[in-house]
């Protein structure tokens, strides 16, 4: 998918796929998700070498899939997060429960899609 510009109609502008690590801000993770088992959303982190803070969290999702050694359990693979961060970017963020082999770095949380126009940055 590509970056298309914003539909006619004045509709919400579709999303840039991107697909690239990003490097969380250490000490800025959510403790409060990580003591439930899930991972913690980085309050703060960088990608394209830009520091970027999440203002709010839109929505939360986990993709599941089936037992790797043949059993009937689906297991939670990845949790989502699509956020809009201060400075008025839109993003799905999600973090890989198990870090892709030969992908280089070996990141666990990446970036998926970016809306740039989604909302103007704040005052």
């Amino acid at each position: 998918m590509t970056a298309h510009p914003e539909p006619s109609g004045g509709g919400r502008p579709r999303a840039e796929f991107v697909s690239e690590p990003l490097t969380p801000v250490a000490g800025t993770f959510a403790t409060a998700a990580m003591a439930s088992g899930e991972p913690g959303l980085p309050a703060r982190f960088r990608w394209r070498g830009v520091e970027h803070e999440v203002a709010a969290v839109l929505e939360t999702r986990r993709g599941t899939g089936p037992c790797r050694h043949g059993g009937g359990e689906r297991y939670v693979r990845r949790h989502e997060y699509r956020i809009r961060t201060a400075g008025g970017l839109e993003m799905l963020v999600y973090c890989d429960r198990q870090p892709r082999r030969g992908a280089r770095p070996r990141a666990r949380w990446w970036v998926a899609t970016v809306e740039r126009d989604a909302v103007a940055p704040p005052a």
